[in-house]
């Protein structure tokens, strides 16, 4: 691997047996969007919020996972906000990006090969700030989940 400071990241593309979630909701929209190329399913429920494709490699199962995530865009990157809906515990998701931070991204017809890290500090306070502009519950959610932080990690923008 090079080691010089031009040298690229250039993530390894997720592959594996994918498995899909055991909530209907998710693996339906999750299906629609994909066959539509992003141009269906591609908000949260009712809203006509913009959502994503993330896709990880489960931590434990070592099976291909997709989730619709809100869309908190910013110059290319996006932010990816574990919030389960402000629970006192993380979503699965966040795991698999612990053990593995090359992931899936799709925001419209092509998905491509990116990679996450999770934000502290200042820069995570923009990016949930950016993230409660997109989607105001996410105010809520961070009350709501007591002494948890919620995580958010941001991905690498497209090459």
């Amino acid at each position: 691997m090079p080691t010089d400071a031009t040298a690229t990241f250039a993530p390894m593309p997720i592959q594996g047996e994918y498995e899909p979630s055991t909530w209907d909701w998710v693996r339906e929209q999750v299906e629609q969007y994909e066959a539509s190329g992003g141009t269906e399913a591609n908000t949260l429920m009712d809203t006509g919020i913009p959502i994503i494709v993330m896709t990880t490699v489960g931590a434990k199962s070592g099976k291909v996972r997709k989730v619709p995530l809100m869309r908190v865009e910013h110059e290319g990157e996006y932010a990816l906000i574990a919030s389960k809906g402000g629970a006192p515990e993380h979503p699965a998701w966040y795991y698999n990006l612990l053990a593995n931070p090359n992931i899936m991204m799709q925001d419209g017809p092509e998905p491509y090969d990116t990679e996450v890290r999770m934000v502290t500090g200042e820069e995570r306070a923009t990016w949930y700030q950016r993230g409660i502009d997109v989607y105001p519950p996410y105010e809520e959610y961070a009350v709501k989940a007591g002494d948890r932080e919620i995580p958010v990690f941001v991905s690498a923008a497209k090459a």
